[in-house]
């Protein structure tokens, strides 16, 4: 049985001395365990400060934070890393995408300022923006289990988007423009076996979404020639909304990689 987890911003489990101790989780999280009803004897999934990822079990809930005790220390399976630069889409697509990929497993999230993005984020609403893409994305993970919170970067134009993916394994950039383009299957293994890297959990892979209206061709153009990893990839012959791309991509991803029940 899954059980429910929680992440922790600023305590080492392994650094508690007593047999049981606080379990010092945030005010949001204290209030989704209050909404669940756990009862003493239950037991949770923490992940610490330090990325530990222990069983816990409650002995007491009277008080201001949970009481717990450790059960178990458990093994965390390396998983490859799948970031999504999804385009700048309006209205709440954003926080489908970030919701349902979270779900799937994708490591980080890269909100990209593109040419055709219909959002515009002046400096105070991109910050409230950020603030609820994060908390979506910490939602999420416990909601299904991932043993990590996906990291949400500050949206960046596309130069800036670049530099950072130079040394992923591969930067896989979804286009329907594009003359000729492979399956991301295909993509993923031309890439892997250019970088040497034969262990799939090793893989730092970047899958690229535009916004509505797609990428144009200058930004594609940007990171084909900025990133010797860079691939056209085509996502079939149907012309996918943003939101759909950017939840069926990196599940394609994630599962050529043997995260999603595929052995690669």
């Amino acid at each position: 049985m899954s059980l429910q987890h929680i992440f922790l911003d600023d305590q080492v489990l392994s650094q508690e001395t007593a047999d049981q101790f606080e379990l010092r989780v945030s005010a949001d999280d204290l209030r989704h365990l209050k909404v669940l009803r756990v009862r003493i004897g239950e037991h949770v999934a923490v992940v610490d400060a330090a990325s530990d990822y222990f069983e816990c079990e409650f002995t007491q809930l009277d008080g201001d934070l949970p009481i717990v005790r450790i059960c178990q220390r458990l093994d965390r399976k390396l998983r490859p890393q799948v970031l999504l630069v999804q385009g700048l889409a309006k209205g709440d697509k954003m926080d489908e995408v970030i919701r349902h990929a979270t779900e799937l497993g994708v490591s980080g999230f890269l909100p990209l300022k593109t040419e055709r993005s219909v959002m515009k984020l002046d400096p105070k609403k991109a910050q409230r923006k950020l603030e609820r893409w994060r908390s979506i994305a910490r939602s999420a993970a416990q909601q299904s289990g991932q043993p990590q919170v996906p990291k949400v970067f500050e949206p960046m134009i596309t130069k800036q988007a670049v530099e950072m993916l130079r040394s992923c394994t591969c930067v896989a950039v979804c286009w329907e423009e594009a003359p000729t383009s492979l399956g991301m299957g295909d993509a993923l293994r031309a890439a892997r076996e250019r970088c040497g890297c034969a262990v799939a959990s090793d893989a730092r892979v970047a899958i690229v979404v535009g916004p509505e209206g797609g990428l144009s061709e200058s930004e594609v153009s940007q990171f084909m020639d900025g990133c010797e990893n860079g691939q056209l990839v085509s996502l079939g012959p149907s012309i996918l909304r943003t939101e759909t791309a950017g939840i069926v991509a990196p599940a394609l991803a994630l599962y050529e990689l043997g995260a999603m029940g595929q052995t690669s």
